[in-house]
């Protein structure tokens, strides 16, 4: 009697590749990614290929989202140490023979294609951290942070040399999240806080002094300079170093309440809003978006990054814990630090806003980031829906 061997439907195969994804967290990427969509139509439709390439940069972060989150974390963990030696060996070789472009010496020629090393230390860096504590577990001494510490220091150091202060601070950022979230004591926390708060009340008295033509900063390039001294005092130089964050205060001054509607500002589209479709994004919204369109973006994020904090409390592993909340509280940091240059509160560095900002490179370590979150999240212990 032959035995007749029937294919199983479509979606019984598909099954087990879509299973245990965090359905709120999803929810949120969504609304972000629609979100950002929306607001690129608006602000650049005048700019030609921008909205149509920044979905193509959204259909590819969201290729890499679903292949990422396909690896399960007992994978990640092992790509963990090759992935931070790699990124590391591509550092050396930039600062040997990298490419240099406006006087920073950031990428690497390969032939086929240029690369941003440093753009793979935001992920390799939380991924080694999470590794080494996961390796420490229970026996957690002052000598594995002193080794974090290290671990970390190597990196931001090669990339400040190039300089990028802006990478390097995201790069820093990413690696302290996993060190304090894997157990840093407060005493050590605290006083560091102290004096970084010390340190900005000092600048700020010091201004008219230390912005002084001709002074020299020692620990800073003359443009990192440039760029806090142009934050404390943006009328110093209106027209030239602070044209930029002028305009943006203008731009988000003018959306009011309910802004100037879609595809109706005025300093967006007569091009004084500067970056309008990557960096200075977030002004550009606020203009035709209003403060009530603010308000709906700040509450997008914070879902965003709530929903993923709690996705990582309820890791099975530490290691899953610790990358998952490091990656989570770095899109934070991305979030925070562009909406305060753009706002006039910190010194305008290359930070995009998440799924809002035009940029490839970005939205595809954005998308491996999430990729990664979803894949703890699908080995996770019960969390609430």
């Amino acid at each position: 009697m032959a035995v007749v061997l029937q294919k199983p439907p479509l979606r019984a195969r598909l099954a087990p590749l879509v299973r245990g994804y965090d359905a709120p967290f999803l929810l949120a990427v969504a609304l972000l990614a629609l979100i950002g969509q929306v607001v690129m139509y608006s602000v650049a439709y005048d700019i030609p290929g921008r909205f149509a390439d920044h979905l193509r940069n959204l259909l590819i972060a969201a290729g890499v989202m679903l292949v990422v989150s396909q690896i399960p974390p007992q994978r990640l963990q092992a790509l963990a140490v090759p992935a931070y030696v790699a990124g590391v060996l591509l550092l050396v070789a930039v600062a040997l023979f990298g490419v240099t472009r406006k006087g920073a010496q950031r990428w690497l020629d390969l032939g086929v294609l240029t690369i941003q090393p440093s753009e793979i230390m935001k992920i390799a860096m939380p991924l080694m951290l999470a590794w080494w504590f996961q390796r420490c577990e229970g026996r957690l001494q002052v000598r594995d942070f002193v080794v974090a510490a290290a671990l970390l220091a190597l990196p931001v150091g090669l990339i400040l040399k190039q300089p990028d202060l802006g990478t390097a601070l995201l790069v820093l950022a990413s690696g302290l999240f996993v060190i304090y979230f894997a157990g840093l004591s407060w005493k050590l926390i605290v006083p560091l806080l102290l004096l970084g708060a010390a340190a900005v009340a000092t600048l700020v008295v010091m201004e008219p002094q230390w912005c002084a033509p001709g002074v020299d900063w020692v620990v800073l390039h003359e443009y990192q300079r440039q760029r806090v001294c142009t934050l404390l005092d943006p009328m110093r130089d209106p027209l030239g170093k602070g044209f930029h964050i002028l305009q943006g205060l203008i731009a988000i001054g003018s959306g009011g309440l309910w802004g100037k509607g879609f595809r109706q500002g005025t300093q967006t589209h007569l091009d004084f809003v500067p970056e309008r479709s990557t960096d200075f994004i977030f002004a550009a919204f606020a203009e035709e978006f209003g403060f009530v369109g603010v308000l709906g973006l700040l509450a997008a994020y914070t879902y965003f990054i709530v929903r993923g904090l709690l996705l990582a409390t309820h890791a099975s592993t530490l290691f899953g814990r610790l990358l998952a909340g490091a990656l989570i509280l770095v899109q934070f940091v991305y979030a925070f630090v562009n909406m305060g240059m753009v706002s006039g509160i910190l010194p305008v560095v290359g930070v995009p806003l998440p799924f809002l900002s035009y940029g490839g490179t970005a939205m595809v370590t954005l998308g491996a980031s999430l990729g990664m979150m979803l894949s703890v999240g699908r080995h996770k212990r019960l969390m609430p829906t």
